[in-house]
């Protein structure tokens, strides 16, 4: 393999190359990223088996082949050169040498052919979705994805796509969001898939580039392109629980608040929270409401008093701050509505106006209190 490209074209590439990456990996080629050298462009990949990148450089070929070379002393070195043109070559041996105008550079590759293949997405299906009412769709969900590994259905957001609305869901089983869009058509397509939040955040990152994203669902892998740069990933092949049965009916006492002054307070108080259940304790009554919390291990303790409107019987409430201080977050309206009804039921949490052709629910469990 011998090719010519600019050192801007490479550093690029490898930057966004490096979100597929695995963070820590047994297997040593995947701390690569694949050069084939084909007769109109240089095709550049890498994977951490789950999620796949697959970038098109238009370079100058003169001759093909393919190598699998570290991805961190690329990193490194072009990070470290100035503006230049390379020349990088593979021998027979897997050497490859990056020639500059200043010096050179050889590294040890490993067989091309070693590296995992580009996962077929069989029998696809295509979803054309505004890159705007995707953006809301992940971003109004992802943050209350689980981490835990036990739990891998809980790890992806669930995507419902109905003949005019697309749904998404995400809960670590303490916290739940689900936003719905009703203006948007599926193309056809009727299903549900479990996304993982990885390739989600990936996406995030590049919906400016495209007016709408179009995604090609198949039964194993989803797949979507950003000009020269195709991702696939994996979908989580698990039974998603059903959220539907956990939303709360007929809730009798209601709050209503001025979102970002609630969110402040709770963000004050819970400075003052035990560092291991951030719990603070919300009470409600037609007298008096306010956000208290107190820590025996460190002697410290919070309370304000908050200006908002309350319907309903006196509650004493417990919950984790940095939960719920995510839901206000991800809200975007001047006031919230809270509907609750006992102190150890789960609450929800809605903005007070709906954006057009959207529904945004989120649900928080609470925590018992001392004082219960």
């Amino acid at each position: 393999m011998k090719i010519s490209l600019s050192k801007d074209a490479l550093q690029q590439a490898l930057q966004n190359l490096a979100k597929a990456m695995p963070g820590r990996s047994t297997v040593p080629i995947l701390n690569s990223v694949l050069f084939e050298a084909e007769e109109n462009a240089l095709v550049l990949r890498a994977t951490d088996l789950e999620i796949t990148m697959v970038i098109r450089l238009n370079v100058n070929i003169r001759e093909t082949g393919s190598v699998a070379i570290p991805h961190r002393v690329l990193m490194e070195t072009t990070n470290a050169m100035p503006e230049t043109d390379l020349s990088i070559e593979a021998d027979e041996k897997w050497r490859v040498t990056i020639d500059t105008d200043f010096g050179s550079y050889d590294i040890s590759g490993s067989d091309g052919d070693e590296f995992p293949a580009i996962p077929e997405v069989d029998d696809k299906k295509e979803v054309v979705v505004p890159s705007e009412t995707l953006e809301r769709l992940i971003g109004k969900t992802v943050f209350a994805l689980s981490s835990d590994e036990l739990k891998p259905a809980l790890m992806g957001t669930l995507f419902e796509f109905r003949e005019d609305s697309i749904t998404a869901v995400a809960t670590d089983g303490h916290r739940l969001s689900i936003c719905s869009r009703s203006d948007q058509s599926s193309g056809g397509y009727r299903g549900e898939i479990i996304v993982p939040r990885k390739f989600l955040q990936l996406v995030l990152q590049h919906m400016h580039e495209e007016k709408e994203i179009v995604l090609w669902i198949g039964e194993n892998h989803v797949t979507v392109s950003f000009g020269d740069m195709t991702v696939f990933t994996r979908i989580i092949d698990e039974r998603y629980p059903d959220y539907r049965t956990v939303l709360p009916q007929e809730q009798d006492k209601i709050v209503k608040a001025n979102r970002e002054d609630l969110l402040a307070a709770v963000r004050r108080v819970a400075i003052f929270s035990n560092r291991s259940t951030r719990q603070i304790t919300l009470k409600f009554s037609t007298e008096e409401n306010s956000i208290s919390t107190e820590d025996p291990e460190r002697a410290s303790s919070a309370k304000e008093k908050i200006d908002l409107e309350y319907e309903g019987d006196e509650l004493l409430i417990g919950y984790n701050a940095a939960y719920l201080g995510d839901l206000l977050s991800h809200l975007d309206t001047d006031k919230v509505i809270m509907r609750l009804k006992t102190s150890v039921s789960a609450g929800l949490i809605v903005p007070e106006t709906q954006v057009e052709n959207e529904e945004l629910t989120m649900l928080l469990m609470p925590m018992r209190t001392t004082a219960q």
